[in-house]
């Protein structure tokens, strides 16, 4: 049974640069964690209010990624971000990692985000522009 496709919250366009590229000729997997993380800053940009507060900044608790298909340059992907569970102080992010003309599906999985007070190390509540962000997307 397929799940049905998440309704995405963002999605980012990235070009895939030679540098990515591993000794097999297609991108190294490291690579899909930069650009899950470039998806993410750019949806963090994009929303309408203050995310970076001094007392709270988002730290990564967990990731899974599952490889589906292999990216080979030259490619243009596209990532798209949904929300999978917001906690009190914390986003669970889906990711789909696709290609940009056919919509091939190279990795999907999730990225576990912790807003942390940098000063106490403890967890902090989600900045209300981000909650806001989500709903609106639902």
């Amino acid at each position: 049974m397929n799940d049905p496709i998440p309704k995405p919250l963002f999605t980012a366009p990235i070009e895939v640069r030679w540098r990515d590229l591993d000794a097999f000729n297609h991108v190294n997997n490291s690579v899909y964690l930069t650009y899950l993380e470039q998806a993410r800053l750019d949806w963090l940009a994009h929303l309408p209010g203050i995310w970076d507060k001094a007392n709270g900044k988002p730290v990564m608790a967990a990731c899974q990624l599952n490889y589906r298909a292999p990216i080979q340059w030259p490619a243009s992907v596209e990532v798209h971000l949904h929300a999978e569970r917001t906690g009190n102080s914390s986003i669970v992010l889906g990711h789909r990692i696709l290609d940009r003309k056919d919509s091939r599906l190279y990795c999907d999985g999730n990225v576990t985000l912790v807003w942390i007070d940098p000063h106490a190390g403890k967890p902090v509540s989600l900045p209300s522009v981000l909650r806001e962000a989500v709903q609106a997307a639902d």
